[in-house]
């Protein structure tokens, strides 16, 4: 079967929408985490831990997709400006979805904090133990957070500007619909 040069292969399609609420609960997660220093604290490290790194596998999984399977393209009366932010933006969201995993795993390594993945399964130490290294690493986390989400935010804007406003195909190609 065929798909139609106007849509997502449905791997990716499956993939994108999982991950959106993926790095979102993860986002909130991280959040009510550091605001948090009542024994919902520890529940929560539960889950971020394991839950980032499923993004990060995800994400690795979603590359690969794409990569055998590119995307449709782009209106062709798209400005060059927005197709240049199109694809900026897809870039660093594909860089902050590895990224970020791999520096929380690598600050949890520094602080000397295990990376469980339920209560048997420890990741190893991706970097040597050094409080000055998670201390920089625990900054780059967060600020690196902040800019997925305000990157995610964007995304989201430039989808609803496709499909509400210009309708042009751009937010269907994703849901799986034709464009009318």
């Amino acid at each position: 079967m065929t798909r139609s040069s106007t849509q997502f292969v449905l791997a990716a399609r499956v993939l994108h929408w999982l991950m959106a609420i993926m790095i979102l609960s993860m986002l909130f997660i991280g959040v009510g985490m550091v605001a948090s220093v009542s024994e919902r604290h520890a529940w929560l490290i539960r889950i971020h831990k394991p839950l980032g790194i499923a993004i990060l596998l995800l994400a690795v999984v979603r590359l690969i997709v794409r990569l055998r399977h590119p995307p449709p393209p782009l209106p062709a009366d798209l400005p060059r400006l927005q197709k240049l932010a199109a694809y900026a933006s897809h870039y660093l969201l594909y860089a902050l979805m590895l990224a970020i995993p791999l520096i929380g795993w690598a600050m949890l390594s520094a602080g000397g904090y295990p990376v469980m993945l339920g209560d048997t399964w420890r990741l190893p130490s991706i970097f040597p133990a050094n409080a000055a290294a998670f201390a920089i690493l625990r900054h780059a986390h967060a600020w690196l957070a902040m800019l997925l989400f305000l990157t995610f935010l964007a995304h989201l804007g430039a989808a609803l500007y496709h499909g509400l406003i210009r309708r042009d195909g751009v937010l269907s190609s994703m849901l799986g619909r034709r464009p009318r």
